[in-house]
């Protein structure tokens, strides 16, 4: 038994088997026949909104031969006062994995995961979203072949989704990973100074500018978010004016011809991408939406069972 709530949980030859698990499952379209998780039980509880994270995990579970409890934001006693120390130790009783999106602290999750009974995976706290991490590289690996030597370009907020993309991908050798960010929306220090430090080990390079000058030339891949975060709110009521110059567009394939577009959607066509980039031969947006599932098939796998091969699709060209 093993959890998920944040990319440090994952060794490094954890991370490349759950990356390359997902792309084989995405590349024959799922687990073949086999049902790894009969007779598991997997709770599925979200307090926030969710399209891709709640059905892929669910459909996953299920695709894997568990069987699935399904919570609503008002569903379970926390609302009546119940502590959350409390819902986690009852559910540890009755569940054998349980898939959470609290957008807030993660340590309710650390909480949750203080005994040896159940799995406990983020779906997205307010600092980091581990799984849509596992699904970029997952599509990555998909598109390439490898991950060593990718370069990406980050453009818009340093959120929860830049923050793991960051601490994911700098573990593999030879990665550039560029963000732009809006002023005062930039990547929290301490994943800052993590990504920099992986990238160094690995040989690779990470940086983070607030601007949209010099954009680096010969990107493998542009990857953008929606301004307004799951479960946020902007405080300064003219944040549009600075994330306005962060939009993307067709211009940034200018130096970068062969790059493909990623977006972990929902999107907002003309906000942060504009609809001749999402819909354009370029996006694997909804491929990417697609291998959401197929990641959190390996997610749920390696929590319940452990790695499981091949793990060397994430090291080297296919």
């Amino acid at each position: 038994m093993r959890h998920l709530i944040s990319i440090d949980d994952l060794t490094d030859e954890d991370l490349r088997a759950v990356v390359a698990r997902g792309a084989l499952f995405s590349a024959e379209g799922g687990p073949a026949g086999a049902r790894p998780l009969e007779g598991d039980i997997a709770g599925i509880y979200f307090r926030r909104t969710s399209t891709r994270t709640r059905t892929a995990f669910s459909a996953g579970a299920l695709r894997l031969g568990a069987q699935i409890v399904s919570y609503g934001d008002g569903d379970l006693q926390l609302n009546t006062g119940e502590t959350s120390e409390d819902t986690g130790r009852v559910m540890s009783r009755m569940l054998d994995v349980l898939v959470a999106r609290t957008a807030d602290d993660p340590a309710e999750l650390r909480a949750w995961a203080a005994q040896r009974r159940m799995s406990v995976i983020n779906a997205m706290s307010a600092d980091e979203h581990p799984t849509q991490a596992l699904t970029d590289l997952t599509t990555l690996l998909g598109r390439f072949g490898r991950l060593e030597g990718l370069r990406v370009l980050y453009v818009g907020e340093g959120n929860n989704t830049a923050s793991a993309l960051a601490l994911a991908l700098t573990r593999f050798p030879g990665v550039e990973l560029e963000l732009r960010t809006p002023p005062g929306y930039g990547l929290a220090d301490r994943f800052l100074t993590r990504a920099a430090e992986q990238a160094a080990r690995h040989g690779g390079r990470f940086a983070e500018r607030h601007d949209m000058a010099a954009l680096p030339p010969d990107q493998d891949a542009v990857y953008t978010t929606r301004w307004q975060t799951t479960g946020t709110n902007k405080p300064d009521p003219h944040w549009r004016d600075l994330f306005a110059p962060f939009q993307v567009g067709e211009a940034l394939w200018e130096d970068s011809p062969k790059a493909v577009f990623l977006h972990d959607l929902p999107a907002h066509r003309g906000e942060e991408v504009t609809a001749d980039v999402l819909d354009g031969p370029a996006s694997l947006a909804f491929q990417q939406a697609e291998n959401k599932m197929h990641s959190a098939m390996a997610v749920l796998e390696w929590c319940r069972r452990g790695p499981t091969g091949p793990a060397d699709g994430a090291g080297r060209s296919r």
